[in-house]
């Protein structure tokens, strides 16, 4: 879904995007991380690793997140926000106060996710929380699977995935690495063949992905990759 839209054409939908959920509770997990329940009728919604939701954050924008917990029975869900600043998204969500309604659409997108696929490799930052959740739910119901998490986050940040019950995973200073395709290419997942079958789901920052998308093509690594940019340096509503 595009990120904006003109008042007009919102308000000619307004019935359609009209409040559906509610916000519950809100957990902060750093300073700029908060994960947030909300409760509505989730009955037809299709949730799949790698799906997102739109929220409205004002009358004219539009943000896609991807859920990271949900209980279609008891008509509620989470998703992880990185409230980082400078962006109508986030101050839109940092806003946020129990008890109040927002807009979110059904969930739609591309299925990272296979449950015959042995391994996964995920690399991301603080916007790949939600998908990396997601991805280690699924995973913990195949014990035929296994996954390595890679993450660059600032040092605020390091804690969260073990918080977030992540197993299996490296952080790294944002910064620090993924920008340099020759110390992307030193990382030891490129000197253990075991992973060069793996599926790699690469999201976050652009410029990161697509550093380390290339290395994989480079190396020969990766059974099938699945990048997804969320954000780049300047740009607005990626």
């Amino acid at each position: 879904m595009i990120s904006s839209l003109p008042k007009w054409v919102g308000n000619l939908f307004d019935g359609y995007l009209r409040p559906n959920m509610t916000v519950t509770n809100i957990e902060s997990l750093s300073p700029s991380v908060k994960k947030i329940r909300f409760e509505g009728n989730l009955t037809k919604m299709n949730f799949q690793v790698g799906y997102a939701n739109v929220i409205r954050v004002t009358d004219t924008d539009y943000r896609n997140y991807t859920v990271s917990n949900y209980n279609s029975d008891e008509g509620n869900l989470e998703i992880i926000f990185h409230i980082h600043g400078n962006g109508a998204g986030c101050d839109y969500i940092d806003t946020l106060n129990p008890g109040d309604k927002i807009f979110l659409s059904s969930a739609r997108g591309h299925k990272v996710y296979d449950s015959n696929v042995k391994s996964y490799f995920f690399f991301g930052d603080e916007t790949g929380f939600g998908l990396a959740t997601a991805l280690m739910n699924a995973i913990n119901n195949n014990t035929h699977q296994q996954v390595q998490f890679y993450f660059e986050l600032e040092h605020s940040n390091m804690d969260i995935p073990g918080i977030l019950g992540l197993k299996n995973y490296t952080v790294f200073p944002k910064g620090s690495i993924f920008s340099n395709k020759t110390l992307i290419s030193e990382l030891s997942v490129f000197q253990n063949e075991d992973w060069q079958q793996a599926n790699y789901i690469l999201t976050g920052n652009v410029s990161s992905v697509q550093s380390f998308r290339s290395v994989l093509k480079q190396q020969k690594f990766g059974n099938k990759i699945h990048s997804q940019g969320y954000w780049i340096k300047g740009k607005k509503g990626l």
